[in-house]
């Protein structure tokens, strides 16, 4: 299908530097388990699970474009669903943001953990409905929900890197100035 195909260098792009994300985030998950802070393991599942969920999303739609589907149809449903899920997901990491207790969320968190991630597994998901209709617009609208969940973990995973270097550094767990984004 040539709608699909005009894609392939973009998500060849995309989903290579997702799938290489998410290597780098397993050298850098090695490398905190050395000296781990308190309270890590619940706080993984709010900030650096979904990161790697997020690169592994990019990573999926980027090898999903590569199939050879008989119609924009087929392909929509599964990217309706990849964004559904998406937005389940979103709704998980809302509960373990809330639930940790080993780092306080600023608006920046709430921000590039739930907001963003909610927007474009949203912009994925009515993409995917707009596919038969509108494919050429619908195409950017997934093209650009995969590019803004790529940004997010590229965010949040430098973030969480950033976080645990000042918290090993220190021996103990900075405390966010709720005033101000930690930056």
């Amino acid at each position: 299908m040539q709608a699909l195909a005009d894609w392939d260098s973009f998500y060849v792009i995309v989903g290579s530097a997702a799938g290489a994300l998410i290597g780098l985030q397993f050298v850098v998950m090695t490398l905190i388990a050395e000296k781990p802070p308190k309270g890590i393991a619940e706080a993984g599942a709010a900030f650096s699970t979904p990161t790697v969920a997020h690169f592994s999303a990019v990573l999926m739609l980027s090898a999903l474009v590569r199939i050879p589907w008989e119609s924009i149809a087929s392909a929509a449903v599964v990217w309706g669903l990849l964004g559904l899920c998406g937005v389940v997901y979103v709704g998980s990491i809302v509960r373990h943001m809330h639930a940790q207790e080993a780092y306080e969320p600023v608006l920046e968190d709430w921000t590039f953990h739930a907001l963003l991630p909610l927007l474009a597994y949203a912009a994925l998901g009515i993409s995917a409905l707009a596919a038969v209709a509108y494919t050429k617009d619908a195409l950017f609208g997934i093209g650009t929900a995969a590019l803004l969940l790529l940004f997010i973990g590229i965010h949040n995973a430098w973030d969480a890197t950033a976080y645990h270097v000042i918290a090993n550094a220190s021996g103990d767990k900075p405390k966010p100035d709720p005033k101000r984004s930690k930056g």
